[in-house]
């Protein structure tokens, strides 16, 4: 896989405006104020900007105070007639119903802030632009808008459910997700993990090794624990009951100041169709308290020298809150690679490997999302979209690769610390470290998902062309590009009128590179008071960085399991069901023709029936009967198996995958063709 980072960039420590060191190298930003005089969202009535106001924001001076700018430009924009620019320009808000969102709130209360948008703190009766949750998408009543959970996220990250999602791609490609310990899942695979330890240990004696202990549905460090052996498994802990994942120790981190530490990335989830993946430039290191060495039987109990959770770790005497960002117990993550950096590691490389993770990750998460989605959100029905911001927590090994410790789908935005002011009182205490990071993460997610300029971007024309029209364009964009603004845009409109009459003209949702060239035409005054008005005319560049689809052609082999996902998606018949029934599962095989003479629809049965029981066996949620997404993909491996027996398994998944959509697509075509007769 090529590299997909940049040449470092220095070492200072970043702000939100800067790119840490070795950041990846993305997409060049697209204004982030709108098109045609940056039109801030949403219901306000501003005052427009005075010239000291205007001298303050950088905009440049316009002339003496209380007088209105020299030249053409003395009128508000867009208005008629004598008003003068002291009037209140009317301008629309974007609204955010923040009454759930809990830990995040200060947070997103000083983005709302910056980013001059409106919010309802205890609802609003009339619907929202965007609404941000604090758990999980839990709502039936919201139709519209933009909702800052996807349905399935919780349940989709939990231990079991993640381990169980890159064991599928550990099969498909072992080695593309190395970066995930080897797992096992208890109770059910208790027998399966002493077994197989057992024969580790006895082809290699000198192999010791230990293992972590984490409950299903745990968080911040509860219950989590060290083992040497399989034998040293607390089964009189209710296994049974609680259900944990134990997965092989990493025992030799990379260690900073003789200390482990791991990293909180932030990563946005825009869109799942299309998939569309964002980075934080900008991350946290999270550090132990005690001096770490290698696990032994003494030390497995010091969890302040193993486990890196802030939640255990602030409880240490030796846990030090520090204003500065690269001293502390918790630092940026831009200091450690700058630390790095300065000792001569490939930070490039680094950044390179951490994206390939995420994006693995993600494609690992997404099928069951997908199936999760059109249960909440059945195509055709009125409904919210989604975006989310999840927590990677990521560890470096001493030879700087990182392997992927948990996700998280509702990682702590709070931006301030207990500190106990005397025994038992404390006191919440800003955090300067959480607060540049989490802040900038939060404020620009609301700016990618901006609705007012999705329907800025909606509302802008292109003109489509034919060859032979070619000369008209051209034409078109010479206008554009004479600075005689007026006279100009007079000859544009009768030419888009003519080639409106001709039927060539479409709206499309980016803007033209020729709009770009008219918004340069403006005069100077004109633009430099549209800056002006503008909400993110002060803002610092985003630091979030797109890298799916950017990188897309590297990662698209891997989603053969979406396929699947399409296919187990298409046979659910009842929408909002998650499961597949027997008659879904037939109709299946036979409009993919898979049954013949050696697999006849009773094995069919047999093989759904034993599939099926199992994994319903396994589930801690028995509602739904039926087959569930995993289980179709197991009952799909065993049939790619069957019928490409001499390739390997990517290949015998992928070669029966275009055997169904060839038969489908013939299948489609045929319903389309009588459907017309």
């Amino acid at each position: 896989m090529e590299s997909v980072g940049v040449p470092l960039q220095g070492c200072a420590p970043a702000r939100e405006a800067e790119e840490p060191p070795g950041s990846p190298a993305l997409p060049a930003e697209e204004p982030q104020s709108g098109q045609y005089a940056g039109e801030p969202p949403g219901e306000e009535v501003l005052p427009a900007v005075t010239n000291r106001e205007r001298s303050l924001r950088g905009a440049g001076s316009q002339g003496p105070p209380g007088r209105p700018a020299r030249g053409k430009g003395r009128r508000a924009p867009g208005r008629r007639g004598g008003e003068d620019v002291g009037r209140a320009v009317r301008r629309p808000r974007v609204t955010v119903d923040s009454s759930k969102a809990k830990t995040s709130l200060e947070a997103l209360k000083i983005s709302l802030r910056q980013l001059r948008w409106r919010e309802f703190p205890f609802g609003r009766r009339l619907p929202c632009d965007i609404y941000w949750h604090g758990v999980s998408f839990h709502d039936n009543d919201i139709f519209s808008g933009q909702v800052n959970k996807f349905p399935g996220m919780t349940e989709m990250v939990r231990k079991i459910t993640l381990s169980r999602a890159v064991r599928t791609m550990q099969d498909l490609f072992p080695l593309e997700y190395d970066f995930y310990p080897r797992s096992w899942i208890l109770p059910e695979e208790l027998h399966l993990f002493v077994t197989e330890v057992r024969m580790m240990k006895d082809s290699d004696p000198s192999w010791k090794p230990t293992f972590i202990v984490k409950p299903d549905g745990g968080c911040q460090g509860d219950g989590i624990y060290l083992i040497k052996d399989p034998s040293d498994i607390k089964l009189t802990g209710s296994i049974q009951s609680r259900p944990a994942v134990v997965q092989e120790y990493i025992c030799k981190p990379l260690l900073v100041d003789k200390l482990k530490f791991d990293i909180r990335l932030y990563v946005l989830l825009k869109s799942l169709e299309p998939l569309e993946i964002y980075i934080a430039k900008d991350g946290l290191s999270r550090f132990c308290t005690e001096p770490y060495q290698e696990p032994t039987l003494k030390n497995l109990h010091q969890v302040f020298m193993h486990l890196t959770n802030y939640s255990l770790n602030i409880h240490s005497g030796n846990f030090i809150h520090s204003d500065n960002v690269n001293t502390g117990s918790k630092r940026t993550f831009s200091s450690i690679l700058c630390r790095l950096s300065s000792r001569g590691a490939d930070v490039k490389k680094l950044w390179s490997d951490i994206i390939s993770l995420v994006i693995k990750t993600i494609i690992a998460l997404t099928p069951e999302l997908k199936v999760y989605y059109q249960s909440d959100i059945p195509a055709g029905k009125p409904g919210p979209t989604c975006f989310q911001i999840l927590g990677f927590d990521i560890l470096l090994m001493k030879n700087l690769k990182p392997m992927l410790l948990e996700v998280n789908a509702n990682p702590s935005m709070r931006i301030e610390h207990e500190q106990e002011l005397s025994p038992g009182v404390f006191e919440n205490v800003p955090s300067p470290v959480d607060e540049e990071v989490k802040v900038a993460v939060i404020r620009d997610t609301l700016r990618l998902v901006d609705p007012q300029k999705k329907k800025r971007k909606d509302t802008q024309v292109i003109v489509l062309f034919f060859p032979a029209h070619f000369h008209f364009f051209s034409a078109i964009v010479a206008g554009m590009k004479d600075k005689q603004h007026k006279h100009h845009s007079l000859k544009l409109s009768l030419k888009l009128k003519f080639y409106f009459r001709l039927g060539l003209c479409q709206t499309l949702e980016h803007v033209s590179e020729a709009n770009e060239e008219l918004l340069d035409a403006r005069p100077a005054n004109q633009a430099e008071r549209e800056a002006g008005r503008s909400p993110e005319a002060g803002l610092p560049s985003l630091c979030l960085k797109q890298v799916f689809p950017k990188y897309a052609k590297q990662f698209n082999y891997l989603r053969l399991v979406d396929r699947v996902a399409a296919l187990f998606i298409r046979f659910l018949g009842v929408k909002g069901t998650t499961k597949l029934g027997p008659t879904g599962f037939r109709t299946f095989i036979r409009n993919c023709k898979l049954s013949n003479s050696n697999f006849s629809m009773a094995s069919v049965d047999i093989l759904y029936i034993d599939i099926t029981r199992r994994w319903n066996s396994m589930a801690i949620d028995h509602k739904e009967s039926g087959m569930c997404l995993q289980a179709f993909v197991e009952a799909f491996f065993c049939l790619a198996q069957k019928k490409f027996k001499s390739l390997p398994l990517h290949e015998q998944v992928a070669s029966l995958i275009d055997f169904c959509e060839y038969h489908l697509a013939a299948l489609d075509e045929k319903r389309l063709v009588c459907g017309r007769g």
